[in-house]
């Protein structure tokens, strides 16, 4: 922020009141007053920077604490039309006079102009309150405009925005107190409410992709608290976090309406909407949206007699890290250890207790994703910690078990022959004995392409009371992430063509599994394989159409939703993708929406983060990706 004003507003008691002295009228007249929409002009910077100024205008919106130390003034009388010179409102930094204005005060003030960050401000001087009356500010009710110069062109004022606003990010809710919004519909994805990832739906580095990544930015917009706290910090976790509490969410894909006016401005490099005050907590008078509340209580249906599914565990550990050497943690307000940050090999919670928390939460919703067969990707691999390689994974499913009130889940058995070297975390399939039963022992790909990767697993399947006809493959994958790439001019650089790292050797990968399909056909003696998991992916990326080039269909592509968002953008890194002989024979697909929608916040990993606990062990935010079903009929 900028220095601190010197110059404290002079205070008196007007009625057993504090007040703020106020000029005569007299004197008043001999000051000469410059227009708000003078300072503001008609540019991207004030023509008035470094200048001293004089305005008049009334408060729309003050923030004593969080932060911003200053408040909005707007010539009174203006937010009819759009103004047809420079913005009639204006941020004035004022941190010791802020606490004595409120909305609706008519006030003058002088100070410096300046920018801040691309925001253009007033530095007060002196904050005069004036008696004479003065016309309301009436909010503009307009679609808010695209790009910086129209946006400029109302910078600041009060406005209403008008057209149909969909969240689209809600990550940072947690963290600054700040969500996304996505504004009317796609242009070039018609009906699209949300901001898709281009590459997503449009070959990399393609037109169609700049274009809709272009488009994206331009339909943004972030609504703000009215406060600039890091509510990670521990200073801030007394503060109750905006917009949301654990009933209350605020949910990518749901509807945001406006309840009332907001102020349009310009801060961290972002044009967003500030509340007229500080939001604290789910209820403040402040909030000026309501949001749609969207309950997923149980994946669509998808027919057919065998359904087939992708869930990730996010790192489901019961080695926790209390009980390894070197662990270090993130901690919960009160300096508990929640989940493994370093140090050791265990990734998941810190100790038993936030495992259980954990647990609660994929149990329940495991318990009702309808798949008979369930590939899982982030399970602990136990040999790295000295047992046997399914001590975890055969756990969470006697816990699967035990909440169903009966032997309904099995697991899939390690072959005999592993890895020699594998990373802490597998894929594993899970399956529901009364639907379904393995043939063969299951296979592991040992294959250079995924040294840097988890190594897929695949298990045939036929119906119970099927025949050979109703046999099927499912291989369960995670290929290589994204991030975290490396600097040596390698195919595994991130381009900036929206793939990502490592993308030269996911390629690699698609291409070894597509081998691997070819082995298992002959060996399990059927055509019909299902490739399921996180691969890292999105749709129309290099790894996919490896895939697709070599026959299979991706399923999850037609359902309506995506699986993971990321940077507010939506898309599918999960995927099933289907042989020809096994395509036609799916039923349906849905991707069930309960994980990468939700807030960060409601995960195991942000109990007691802040003085609103957002943990209920229900279904909410188990993972970080969603999980995929499809269904099949498959005859005898």
């Amino acid at each position: 922020m900028s220095k601190r004003s010197t110059t404290r507003i002079a205070a008196v008691f007007l009625g057993g009141a504090l007040a703020l002295s106020c000029v005569s009228v007299a004197q008043a007249d001999t000051v000469e007053i410059t227009p708000i929409e003078q300072v503001q002009g008609t540019g991207a910077n004030s023509p008035m920077v470094g200048k001293d100024a004089t305005v008049r205008g009334v408060v729309t919106g003050a923030y004593a604490e969080g932060g911003i130390r200053g408040f909005y003034v707007q010539t009174p009388g203006t937010g009819g039309q759009l103004p047809t010179e420079g913005s009639p409102a204006i941020f004035v930094y004022a941190p010791d006079e802020v606490s004595s204005v409120q909305v609706g005060d008519y006030i003058q003030v002088a100070g410096s102009v300046g920018e801040y960050y691309g925001l253009t401000q007033i530095k007060a001087q002196e904050v005069t309150r004036l008696s004479e009356p003065a016309e309301s500010v009436k909010p503009l009710a307009v679609p808010l405009p695209n790009g910086d110069a129209a946006r400029e062109q109302i910078e600041s004022m009060l406005v209403d925005p008008q057209g149909d606003f969909t969240v689209s990010d809600n990550y940072s809710l947690n963290q600054y107190g700040e969500l996304s919004l996505a504004q009317g519909t796609s242009s070039i994805l018609p009906g699209e409410k949300l901001l898709r990832q281009p590459t997503d739906v449009f070959a990399p580095n393609s037109a169609d992709a700049k274009a809709l990544a272009d488009e994206n930015e331009r339909r943004a917009i972030v609504v703000d608290d009215g406060a600039t706290l890091n509510f990670s910090t521990a200073k801030n976790t007394s503060v109750a976090l905006p917009y949301i509490d654990a009933k209350q969410r605020v949910t990518v894909g749901a509807k945001a309406t406006f309840t009332s006016a907001m102020i349009l401005d310009y801060r961290y490099d972002l044009w967003r909407l500030q509340p007229q005050g500080q939001v604290i907590g789910s209820n403040d008078a402040d909030i000026a949206l309501n949001f749609e509340q969207i309950n997923n209580e149980a994946p669509e249906e998808v027919g057919g007699n065998v359904s087939v599914g992708s869930f990730n565990v996010l790192n489901y550990f019961t080695t926790t890290g209390d009980q390894l050497e070197g662990c270090t943690y993130y901690r919960d307000r009160e300096g508990n250890p929640l989940t493994v940050r370093q140090g050791c090999d265990a990734r998941g919670a810190a100790n038993a207790e936030n495992f259980n928390r954990q647990q609660s939460k994929i149990v329940s919703a495991l318990s009702k994703f309808t798949a008979d067969v369930v590939v899982l990707e982030e399970i602990e691999n136990s040999a790295r910690f000295g047992e046997d390689r399914d001590a975890s994974l055969a756990h969470l499913v006697d816990q699967l078990n035990v909440a169903a009130g009966s032997k309904v889940w099995n697991l899939v058995p390690s072959p005999a022959t592993v890895p020699a070297d594998e990373d802490v975390i597998r894929t594993a399939i899970i399956y529901r004995a009364q639907a379904v039963k393995p043939v063969e022992e299951s296979v592991i790909l040992q294959d250079p392409a995924f040294d840097n990767a988890r190594d897929p697993l695949g298990q045939a399947f036929q119906k119970v009371g099927g025949n050979q006809n109703t046999r099927f493959v499912v291989v369960a994958n995670h290929f290589k992430s994204k991030g975290s790439g490396p600097n040596d001019g390698s195919g595994n650089v991130d381009s900036g063509d929206g793939q990502g790292a490592w993308n030269a050797d996911r390629v690699e990968q698609a291409k070894a599994l597509v081998k691997f399909t070819e082995d298992l056909k002959i060996s399990r003696n059927t055509k019909k394989v299902l490739l399921a998991g996180d691969f890292n992916s999105y749709a129309a990326e290099d790894p996919i159409r490896v895939l697709k080039d070599a026959g299979f269909t991706d399923l999850g592509a037609a359902a309506d939703s995506q699986s993971y968002v990321y940077d507010g953008l939506s898309g599918s890194l999960d995927h099933i993708l289907a042989s020809p002989e096994l395509a036609s024979k799916v039923t349906g697909q849905d991707i069930w929406n309960i994980n990468a929608i939700e807030s960060v916040g409601y995960e195991y990993s942000r109990h007691n983060y802040n003085i609103t606990d957002l943990f209920t062990a229900n279904q909410y935010r188990s993972s970080d990706h969603d999980p995929v079903l499809v269904g099949l009929e498959l005859n005898k």
